[in-house]
């Protein structure tokens, strides 16, 4: 049995869950999406999500046509619908079909695509060994172009360092921005720890405001640990105690070397395992529940 597929309204089977070859999503990457995950029945930062994409959708001017609500009743339909209590959502809104050209008012209604299901970003050693990351050549797009804070379609950039990263060998890529300072890696948002403080680049140098980002600095003070945004170059990353990612998929993880230099003492850091334990613990006792 496959998968169900929410498409405007409807469960589909995943076989017969298709779009338009006119849909503006696939001709020109024009829309916007989230990353969601869920733990043991409970959606993760469900709110954060749901507003954070109906603000994507209202920088590129891309009117949903359902409730943030609705939106969020119909994600909860389809993980119910595949009857899974831990996993990842990816809901998507693209612009719709519409006629060839970039016009984005032939496009008569936006669709909204909810897929449910499991992911594995990373093998378990890696949480326990720590990444390998290179610096990619391709740029982060600089905020005049198209602002880090729209999660849009247009994952190109993104790929393409991603490929850079895989012929090196390494599981992710450090890409900088246009002045050369860190933005973030190909998927994740990036942190060191020096001298027992984090730091990490502010959303400014081109990173997305992510939303484990975000728990990060919530879980910052708990722990005791001073967290700050502050420019970073690759420099800081050589010379750094730790080095851990955070992404919605990737969740915490750590980096056990860059660019072949060792970070630390090439093992996941003290403070890097903290954040860990203290994120897992979030992760499976908060959430929006699924199942009533």
């Amino acid at each position: 049995m496959g998968l169900k597929v929410h498409i405007d309204g409807q469960l589909l089977d995943e076989k017969d869950a298709k779009i338009s070859v006119f849909d503006h999503g696939l001709l020109y990457g024009d829309g916007v999406f989230e990353g969601i995950r869920f733990y043991e029945g409970r959606v993760f930062r469900c709110e954060e999500h749901i507003k954070r994409l109906f603000a994507s959708a209202k920088a590129i001017a891309l009117e949903l046509p359902c409730s943030p609500a609705e939106v969020t009743e119909a994600m909860m339909e389809t993980i119910r619908a595949n009857e899974l209590r831990d996993g990842y959502v990816r809901l998507v809104v693209t612009r719709g079909a519409g006629e060839l050209g970039l016009n984005p008012y032939l496009c008569k209604r936006a669709s909204i695509i909810i897929i449910a299901s499991t992911i594995k970003l990373y093998p378990q050693e890696k949480y326990e060994q720590g990444l390998n990351l290179v610096t990619c050549s391709t740029r982060r797009p600089a905020p005049a172009a198209l602002s880090p804070a729209v999660k849009s379609l247009n994952y190109l950039n993104n790929v393409m360092a991603k490929i850079e990263a895989i012929n090196a060998n390494a599981e992710e890529g450090v890409m900088l921005n246009e002045q050369g300072f860190v933005a973030e890696c190909t998927g994740d948002n990036l942190f060191i720890v020096r001298e027992g403080t984090v730091v990490t680049p502010p959303v400014s140098a081109g990173a997305l405001n992510g939303i484990t980002r975000r728990v990060i600095f919530e879980i910052a003070p708990t722990l005791g640990v001073p967290i700050v945004e502050e420019e970073l170059t690759r420099y800081d990353l050589y010379t750094a105690d730790e080095c851990f990612l955070t992404g919605t998929a990737a969740e915490v993880v750590p980096v056990a070397n860059y660019d072949r230099r060792v970070i630390g003492d090439g093992k996941p850091g003290k403070v890097t395992l903290r954040f860990i334990e203290s994120f897992r613990h979030l992760v499976k006792n908060t959430g929006t529940p699924i199942y009533s």
